[in-house]
């Protein structure tokens, strides 16, 4: 999943973003408001957390502008403000949640989670099941035939990835947008040893085999035909 985060404190972005990476989101940062806008309109996210004292343009109009442009990305508001009023304004903005500074990197995580549950279905759940995996995202625990399996941060990403696109083939830029920020080079065998890692981990000493290699096109997660189930 992808965060947009457009704020100008350095360091409140950089803890944001370490944050949010290290439990398996992939996160583009922008700390002027103009640049924020940009990203929001042409690139697609899970949900934004926006500033509301940015250079350039301010959050509500930020907010303004994609709403105007019907781009529903769940927004979480950050500001040092704290009156009533100003949290009735941002949500009237289009907001859909507010989080005053300063802030627990953990609340604001449940709430990122929250907000994107409910922007995916009305009734969106909170385990992913293809064949004999089953990955519960609230408590982020993996099973193969019930049997543990201990995933980083990227590999449980790059799993539910897979998971949400059973059969599907996902190309090498697909899973780098999906996994990392877009600045990557092309020309790196990151996405490769990834996947090989999580090859090992989902894969070894089990039958039947369930992830594959498309030479020159990418991977797909193929859930078991019944006769091998």
């Amino acid at each position: 999943m992808r965060i947009l985060l457009v704020e100008d404190d350095a360091k409140i972005a950089a803890f944001i973003a370490q944050g949010l990476k290290q439990n398996g989101f992939a996160v583009d940062h922008c700390p002027d408001g103009r640049d924020g806008l940009h990203m929001a309109l042409t690139e697609s996210y899970s949900a934004a957390v926006v500033d509301l004292m940015l250079p350039g343009l301010d959050g509500l109009r930020l907010i303004e502008e994609m709403r105007a442009s019907r781009v529903n990305t769940p927004v979480i508001i950050l500001s040092a403000k704290h009156t009533v009023d100003d949290r009735v304004r941002g949500l009237q903005a289009g907001g859909d949640d507010y989080l005053p500074k300063p802030f627990s990197f953990a609340e604001l995580l449940a709430r990122l989670q929250a907000l994107i549950r409910r922007s995916t279905s009305t009734a969106e759940t909170t385990q992913l099941c293809v064949g004999p995996i089953a990955m519960n995202l609230l408590t982020r625990e993996v099973t193969r035939d019930q049997a543990p399996l201990t995933l980083q941060p990227r590999e449980f990403s790059l799993l539910e990835f897979f998971m949400r696109n059973p059969g599907k083939v996902l190309s090498k830029t697909m899973i780098m947008e999906h996994v990392w920020n877009y600045n990557f080079d092309p020309q790196t065998n990151v996405v490769d040893v990834l996947v090989c890692r999580l090859r090992n981990k989902i894969d070894k000493g089990f039958e039947p085999k369930m992830l594959s290699t498309l030479r020159g096109v990418g991977y797909v997660l193929k859930p078991p035909r019944p006769d091998q189930a």
